[in-house]
């Protein structure tokens, strides 16, 4: 467990050259079952240093599972299944969520949510918007904003992030003909990108608008609230996105 997954950095070594690696290296006969959990992403003023989304870094890395559950029914779920799995997985529990309460199931009851496998949190008709972590519950309240202007948003939770349910999100992008990807890292590279090109590949000749993405501001965090607030994708703009790409802003 780390502290904050800005001090996976220290470690970065030991988790992309060894643990990532070894079960390849080793032709099959070692396995790496262990999982790498934290917080992650902005955690309300505590700086540049202390507030990286580090999903860029390891959902590149083969050999890595990443998960980045937005509920804690997919947290328990999904961390159960990463301690069982027999390889290196990335947990990344998003720090401004934690005070998120949800129905889980009882402790006698297991459920084991299946790595690689995403969810649509909530259906939808005009666009599709792509969210995990602290963004899901930004597009929650843009998305009831948006009905009163009657756009009815589908929501995707991806919640693994390697491997990634890009067949989900194409089908739901095939229904809708809109996609806008939402996500707290920066907008160079990563899973965000990853998704478009996803999408662009598998349902371009559905689309009806190009693919848009609310991000961070390309910038180092700052300490500062209403700066910080400034940086992090907004409910203003998932809004305007998601007019954009209906041909309403």
């Amino acid at each position: 467990e780390f502290m904050t997954w800005n001090f996976s950095f220290v470690a970065f070594d030991q988790i992309v050259q060894n643990a990532a690696k070894i079960y390849q290296m080793s032709a099959g006969a070692v396995k790496v079952p262990i999982v790498f959990r934290g917080p992650n992403g902005a955690a309300r003023q505590v700086s540049s240093q202390h507030s990286h989304a580090v999903e860029p870094f390891y959902t590149n890395v083969p050999g890595l599972h990443v998960i980045a559950p937005s509920t804690p029914r997919d947290a328990k779920g999904l961390l159960k299944s990463a301690i069982r799995d027999n390889n290196p997985v990335v947990f990344l529990e998003g720090e401004t969520i934690y005070g998120v309460k949800g129905d889980v199931l009882d402790e006698g009851e297991e459920e084991l949510i299946p790595i690689g496998k995403g969810l649509v949190a909530k259906e939808g008709r005009d666009v599709t918007v792509v969210a995990w972590g602290r963004p899901y519950y930004t597009v929650l309240e843009a998305a009831e904003k948006l009905e009163a202007d009657g756009i009815s948003v589908e929501l995707v939770d991806p919640r693994t992030l390697r491997p990634l349910d890009l067949d989900l999100i194409v089908e739901s992008v095939k229904k809708t003909n809109r996609c806008v990807v939402v996500h707290e890292h920066w907008r160079y590279g990563g899973p965000g990108a990853e998704i478009v090109d996803g999408i662009q590949r598998e349902a371009f000749d559905y689309l009806d608008a190009p693919v848009l993405r609310v991000t961070n501001l390309d910038v180092p965090m700052p300490y500062a609230t209403n700066l910080e607030e400034l940086v992090l994708p907004t409910v203003d703009r998932v809004i305007d996105a998601v007019k954009k790409v209906c041909y309403r802003s």
